[in-house]
């Protein structure tokens, strides 16, 4: 009986210590490549990167305040306004010249008032007004599923748990009905 136990505490013990050598802490970090397992994560946005100054994935108020500075620290040839090569991550180098690019994100969006693709001075003025109205839950800074938005692909960016941002539901496809299905 004695040695039954003693071995079977070995054997877990054994089994113990392979599965802590096996187990990987990232604290929720991502992989040091970038790359977690099963997906791509495409690179940070420019503009999120310029307005974002203490890189913490959080636009707060300061941030939103200074964010007509911050815009103009991303026109690279100096015209007073941003096109899409200096607000928008560059295409991978391998992609075609006519390869599509993502869906805007909300930000772009919102600070492109006139949607024709170029963020241009008037609209620079008026990016803490713009980022503002963004802002959803009034809480006076930009979480990235408010400046993100919903991506028609994998709904909204994922809160701290891992599950949709704040407790919230992704938002029903447009020109579905209001409310929840109707019971069956």
């Amino acid at each position: 009986m004695k040695t039954n136990m003693t071995v079977t505490l070995a054997l877990l013990a054994l089994g113990a210590s392979t599965l802590c050598m096996n187990a990987q802490d990232d604290n929720g970090a991502p992989p040091a490549n970038g790359m977690g397992p099963g997906r791509h994560h495409h690179p940070p946005l420019p503009l999120v990167t310029a307005l974002d100054s203490n890189h913490d994935r959080v636009i707060d108020s300061n941030e939103i305040a200074n964010a007509s500075t911050a815009l103009l620290t991303l026109d690279k040839n100096g015209d007073g306004q941003l096109t899409t090569n200096e607000y928008l991550p560059a295409l991978p180098a391998d992609a075609p010249k006519d390869a599509p690019r993502p869906p805007q994100p909300a930000i772009v969006k919102a600070l492109d008032a006139n949607g024709d693709g170029i963020i241009d001075a008037n609209e620079i003025a008026n990016a803490p007004a713009a980022l503002k109205a963004l802002d959803k839950n009034g809480d006076g800074k930009l979480t990235p599923d408010e400046f993100i938005g919903v991506r028609p692909h994998l709904g909204p960016p994922p809160g701290q748990n891992g599950g949709p941002a704040n407790g919230d539901r992704p938002a029903p496809p447009e020109g579905a009905p209001d409310g929840p299905p109707p019971a069956e």
